[in-house]
């Protein structure tokens, strides 16, 4: 180490342009959650020193495999791996998919060093199949270690942590698209003015989402990355996913109204995110990501399980190695212009409504369950009709020729479970929303005033049979065991009228509840009416009092099976 504590492997003139050394140098604090609004305060940010002194104890104290390979580990195997290569002639493992190493002030010596410690790593870890976010990791990490063996050490014990609760680095294909999607479900709830704009400008917005590990392990600054690594150490893989939301949204503040640099909305948010400091500091960044109000950790891992079992159930674990980086296999635009027809929306709006809907049945097609105007105009049809699948669609024309509907959640058939009576059900995941004569779309209303409940504990999440059944076999799919995403049960309400999300007897139909209702359509379907409910905070979606003039319900169908 130099004076200032860089080690042989920093540029040291490079360094101090990008982080000044000016800080504390000890660290007094010991609980978690002093350690937490340091982090998020920048304490160690300006202290080369003390920041590799956080590190060093915040990674020893991750609970890891029991055998998790260590300094002395590297020391015998790096010889044998490496040496029949040259220095400048290194590869780089399969599984960080061509992802570059990132300079990071690094010299020679050091990105050399980066891609043997890789290596080593990949010889460590046979069973990571996909870890594009490791290169960065690894290179920032250098910078606050001794030696390449120590530094390769601190990278095992971050992936080898086993603590399932806290989620650290992606390290097979189904985990990273998983994550994907899970954060384009979060772009779509939190920075709905952003979505709209990728909707609007690119041709699959799931390719612009699959880039947010890159914003991060790549292509932000090193003193942007190593604010962002500061407290993920600290609070784990939810903070990614707050900074990538955060960047999204400053990306569409300078963004909204201008032309684009290139037809590649994907390269211009990659040399946005190169270029943030000319938008905003480190500092206003991390408020921005952490003023967001996101789901529990808790919900996020329901939702990123389900999205893993919707992968699952498709086949798509592992990249297809014939398919090109920039076009994935399975993400293509589900509303075909040639075989789709609606008597209510045409392929732009429906194709709008996909851009609503969770990514996990954004990989599906729409398929026409019911049709008033071909099975007629009755409720118990339209039931019928929608049993055994989930979610739906619901569309409604008035005779004003005004277009509203809903997206629901849950499969129709849950209605009988009330004994004839009228009973509420459905999850946080269903929305209203109008297409005529203006667009606008209402969801669940925890989900922009989350203050009006709290989480309950993970163990309410399941019924106690459900309980009795994991605590017997370990083997089950969580996934089965746990209740979907946003189910009530996670949240203490003030009251019932929040979660009233649909309903449906012989006589009417009712999306929402409290104060009114959203949608509530009669048995004939004939006559409905809405209003401001409690349950989405909805202004009406059409003219309060309305005679209908057409019905659909849509199902979502993978495109594999036609």
């Amino acid at each position: 180490m130099d004076s200032e504590g860089y080690n042989c492997f920093v540029d040291r003139h490079k360094m101090k342009n990008a982080i000044q050394d000016l800080g504390p140098k000890e660290l007094s604090c010991t609980e978690l959650q002093d350690l937490k609004q340091l982090a998020r305060q920048g304490y160690w940010a300006h202290s080369h020193a003390l920041r590799g002194k956080v590190y060093q104890r915040l990674i020893r104290d991750i609970p890891c495999r029991t055998i998790t390979p260590d300094a002395s580990v590297y020391s015998d195997i790096v010889g044998k791996i490496v040496g029949k290569h040259s220095s400048s002639s290194l590869p780089l493992p399969e599984f960080v998919d061509n992802t570059q190493v990132p300079s990071y002030c690094l010299n020679t010596r050091g990105e050399v060093a980066v891609r043997k410690i890789l290596l080593c790593i990949a010889n460590q870890f046979p069973d990571i199949s996909f870890c594009p976010a490791l290169p960065a990791v690894v290179a920032l990490l250098l910078h606050y270690s001794i030696d390449e063996a120590e530094c390769f050490e601190k990278a095992c014990r971050i992936l080898a942590c086993n603590d399932p609760s806290k989620k650290l680095i992606d390290q097979s294909f189904l985990a990273f698209e998983s994550s994907c999607m899970t954060f384009g479900d979060l772009v779509n709830k939190y920075c709905q003015a952003a979505h709209k704009l990728m909707v609007a400008v690119s041709e699959d917005v799931l390719q612009v989402y699959a880039d947010w590990q890159r914003w991060l392990f790549g292509e932000l600054p090193l003193n942007y990355f190593a604010r962002v690594f500061d407290v993920f150490l600290v609070e784990g893989y939810k903070v990614l996913y707050r900074v990538a939301l955060a960047i999204l949204k400053f990306f569409h503040k300078v963004r909204a109204g201008q032309p684009f640099e290139s037809d590649n909305v994907k390269q211009d948010i990659r040399t946005f995110v190169k270029d943030i400091a000319k938008t905003v500091s480190p500092e206003k960044l991390l408020e921005k990501a952490f003023a967001i109000r996101l789901f529990s950790r808790k919900e996020i891992q329901l939702l990123q399980m389900a999205n893993e079992k919707a992968l699952k159930q498709k086949g798509i674990t592992v990249k297809q190695k014939s398919v090109s980086l920039s076009k994935r296999q399975f993400v293509h635009l589900a509303v075909h212009a040639e075989n789709f027809h609606s008597e209510i929306v045409s392929v732009k709006e429906m194709r709008d409504i996909w851009s609503w809907i969770p990514e996990r049945f954004a990989l599906c097609q729409p398929l026409l369950l019911f049709s008033s105007l071909q099975h007629g105009y009755n409720l118990s049809r339209l039931y019928f009709q929608c049993e055994g699948h989930e979610p739906t669609l619901l569309l409604i024309k008035t005779t004003q020729k005004e277009v509203c509907g809903a997206y629901l959640s849950t499969d129709w058939s849950e209605r009988n479970k009330f004994g004839g009576k009228l009973g509420f059900f459905g999850t946080g995941e269903c929305f209203v929303f109008r297409l005529q004569p203006e667009v606008q779309r209402y969801e669940w209303v925890v989900i922009k005033h989350p203050e009006l409940t709290k989480p309950v504990s993970l163990e309410a999440t399941a019924s106690p049979s459900l309980l009795s059944q994991s605590s017997s076999s370990s083997s089950s799919d969580p996934a089965d065991r746990l209740s979907p995403f946003l189910a009530t049960r996670h949240f203490n309400l003030p009251s019932k009228t929040e979660c009233m999300f649909m309903a449906g007897g012989n006589d009417c139909l009712i999306i929402g509840g409290g104060g009114s209702q959203a949608l509530y359509i009669d048995g004939d379907l004939n006559r409905g009416r809405t209003g401001h409910c409690d349950t989405f905070n909805n202004q009406p979606l059409c003219s309060e009092n309305f005679l209908i003039a057409a019905v659909e319900a849509w199902g979502f169908q993978d495109p594999d099976i036609q």
